[in-house]
This record gives C-alpha cells, structure tokens and sequence, in this order.
C-alpha cells in the first residue's frame, strides 16, 4: 500500500490527543516520591484529560484538603447522589433542606477544571457506587482560556467513565450557567460549549440534559446580578432556583417524592389518569386501516416516554433533545365539559394539551412562552389549568390567569399530552361533563 509521508505525523498527533483524553497513556502520573494519590498533580503529564489543570498555592491546598476528607468518609457515603463541580456545586449550602430524604455527597471543588474533575473522578465519585450523578462543569476552563473542544472532550471523558463503572446509574448534566465577558467567561464560548455538550449526549437515555443556562440567562445571554451578584457564583435566589429545576428530575428518577399523591377527585368529576398506570389511555391509529395502541395496566409506554410515577403521568425528557408524541383518552367527550389538571415543568420545557384536538400549549411560560407574563406561574412546581368547554369554544386559564377566553374547539374528541422538549408532568386530571 503506498504511504503518504505527509500524513504521518498529522496522523501522530491525532492520535496521540485521543489517547491522552481517554486517559489511555502509557506514562505514570508524575508524583513526588512523597506525594498522596489524593494530591494535586504537579504537571499534567501522563494525566488523563487535555486542557487545563490549575496549580495555584489556594487551589492546591483546598483540592488536597478537601479530598483527604472526602478520603475518610467512603464508607459512610456510600450509594449516594453526588454532585460534581466546581465553586458553584461546593458552595451549596444546607443540601438537605433543598431536597429532603435524599442523600447527597458534594464533590466540588473551587477552581476546579473539567481536567481536575476527570483526575479525581475515581476516588470522589465512582468510589462512592453512587446512585445517581449531577454533573456542572466548564466555566473555570473557559477562565483559563480553554476552547470548548477541550471542555466537551473532558466532559464526554467523564460521561463515557460514569457508564461504564453503571450502565443503569441515572447521570443529570447541567449546562454551563451564564456569566460575563467581564469574568473571562463571555457568553459566546459558553453557548458554543453548551451546543458541544447537548450534542454529546443526544440519543443518550442515561443522561438527562438539564437546560440551567436559559434558566438564569438574561436577554443578552449574561448572568443577573440578582442571583449572581459576582456574576460567577450564585446567591440563595440563585440556589432556590437551581434546586427547583433538579427537584422534577431527581422525583422521576426515584430520588424523592415516592410516596402516593392523597388527592381524592370532588364530587361530580371523573378522574382520567388513575394515578398508578396508563389505564384509559393511548396512542392514536396513525393509519386509517391500523388500530391504536392502548396502554391499560401499563405504568408506561413502550419507549418509556409517558410514565405513571407516584400519581404524576411523566412526559419523560427526551434523548434526542426534542421528540414530538401524543397521548390521548381512549374516550371522547362530545358534551360540555370542565377540564382540570395540575402541571410541573422543568426549564424551557414544552408541551401541550389537546382539547378534543386543538392544542392549548403547556410550557415552562416564562422561558418557553407564549404567555410571559403570567403573575401567578410557579416556575417548576405546580400550576393549576381549567378548560371550560362550551359548545365550541373553550376558556382556558392558569392558576386563576387567562390563557384563551375563545379557543375553538371541535363538537366532539378526546383530551390529549403532549410531549416536545424537557420534562412535563401532569396530575389529578379530572373532567366534570355538564348538563347542556
């Protein structure tokens, strides 16, 4: 075969980055002959990972301090969440008021690069069998100047370790929050990096993309003062809203909010959704010769997008980033009706309910629209929809707040869940026929 001289050391060089970022490198890590495991490299030859590794006095001695003591408590954190990161995960205060019952281990460190994490991700996190991991990551790479291929290398490196040590261990990474040019961090690397990062777990089921950048992003993609007053780290404003977002996705993975919703239907209504499957529920014939497909006694769909969890039907987050689905009631309901049902969204998502087919859009409002300005919307909790269906025009409002004063709506048809972008969770869907 003839050789292309030319070629060959490009070919050298590419090869020789790939295996440094899969930490595949012959070389030992370069210690003293007195230096700890747990200790700071002090060079990032032989390391796994690209990019930068900070060597500050501060840093050294915070990163060995804190693992020295995240050393002796193995045992006891054993099977817990973890979260991974840098000063922003660290600086958590009182995690467990956040998310009661739950039993975190945080494993940030101040300063810490996508690089760091990697080095230490064996004896802080995996050593831990954890149950699940929350991964924020990149704004200090982006401070040392790094460009978001080394950062999305770094990330896919982790990612890749944390499925192979559990292919079954639920793993939620959050986007790069915003900050400011003013801070080295200037909002167009942190978007190209969050673009990089989206696309290497799309069509991933294991992990779930958090969108935390919108979240906190002001109209021009920068941090608000109001919840980063350094425009770096967050304030309690800024954790409230954090620990809001992560509280829908760590319900549906199992972590909290296992017990049984107690709502009990008022009179004259008929629950929908029975709380426990998808009883009454289905997917529509997509052909006029085929027949639906029909999910009584089912907790779920056969592609695990619609879930009954604890009294919530789950509209699941979809791997592919944004995935189109419907549900509907197997029974129509051709007579005047009132509609009710409660709603959770996490961050940007969108969704929708059909009324007979006519679709009221069911979203994260203010970041998704199209009603921002809503006054009483409780951004990833519970908001209450009624739909008063008369003849053909429905009323729809939430939490008390006019959506449509006149959707037009069909004689007759079924109710209907959409699915699109981010996770949706419905609850306490009941419907009261009224006399004509």
């Amino acid at each position: 075969m003839m050789r292309i001289p030319w070629l060959l050391p490009s070919i050298a060089i590419v090869l020789s980055t790939y295996h440094a970022c899969l930490g595949q490198e012959k070389k030992e890590p370069v210690r003293t002959a007195t230096q700890s495991p747990l200790e700071l490299p002090a060079s990032v030859d032989g390391q796994p990972g690209v990019g930068p590794l900070r060597q500050a006095d501060w840093f050294r001695n915070l990163w060995n301090s804190k693992r020295q003591e995240w050393a002796k408590s193995i045992d006891r954190d054993q099977g817990a969440l973890v979260l991974l990161g840098d000063s922003i995960t660290q600086g958590w205060p009182k995690l467990d008021g956040y998310f009661p019952g739950v039993q975190i281990a945080n494993r940030g460190i101040s300063g810490d690069t996508t690089r760091g994490m990697l080095i230490r991700l064996k004896q802080d996190v995996l050593a831990l069998n954890p149950k699940g991991v929350v991964l924020l990551m990149g704004t200090n790479d982006l401070e040392e100047m790094a460009e978001p291929e080394t950062i999305a290398n770094n990330a896919t490196v982790i990612l890749k370790e944390l499925k192979s040590h559990d292919s079954k261990m639920p793993i939620v990474l959050c986007l790069i929050f915003p900050s400011s040019e003013s801070k080295s961090r200037p909002t167009s690397k942190i978007q190209a990096t969050n673009k990089l990062l989206t696309q290497a777990v799309k069509g991933d089921s294991q992990i779930t993309l958090l969108d935390t950048f919108k979240l906190y992003a002001n109209e021009a993609g920068d941090a608000k003062v109001g919840e980063f007053p350094d425009l770096l780290h967050l304030n309690k404003a800024g954790y409230d809203k954090w620990a809001a977002a992560l509280r829908p996705l760590f319900a549906t993975l199992g972590f909290m909010e296992n017990d049984d919703d107690k709502f009990e239907v008022e009179p004259g209504f008929i629950s929908l959704f029975n709380g426990k499957d998808l009883t009454g529920w289905e997917f529509r014939a997509k052909a006029p010769d085929s027949e639906p497909i029909r999910f009584d006694g089912k907790k779920s769909t056969p592609d695990g997008r619609y879930v009954a969890i604890h009294g919530r039907l789950v509209v699941t987050t979809p791997s592919e980033g944004s995935r189109i689905q419907q549900l509907w009631t197997t029974k129509e309901f051709p007579s005047n009706f009132v509609l009710k049902l409660e709603f959770r969204a996490t961050p940007n998502a969108d969704s929708g309910v059909f009324i007979r087919k006519p679709q009221l859009q069911c979203r994260d409002y203010p970041l998704a629209g199209p009603y921002k300005e809503l006054q009483n919307y409780h951004a990833q909790d519970w908001n209450e929809i009624i739909v008063k269906v008369e003849g053909s025009v429905a009323h729809c409002t939430c939490n008390g707040e006019v959506l449509e004063a006149d959707l037009t709506v069909p004689p007759t048809g079924p109710i209907g869940l959409e699915g699109d972008r981010g996770q949706m969770e419905y609850r306490r869907i009941r419907l009261q026929e009224l006399k004509p």
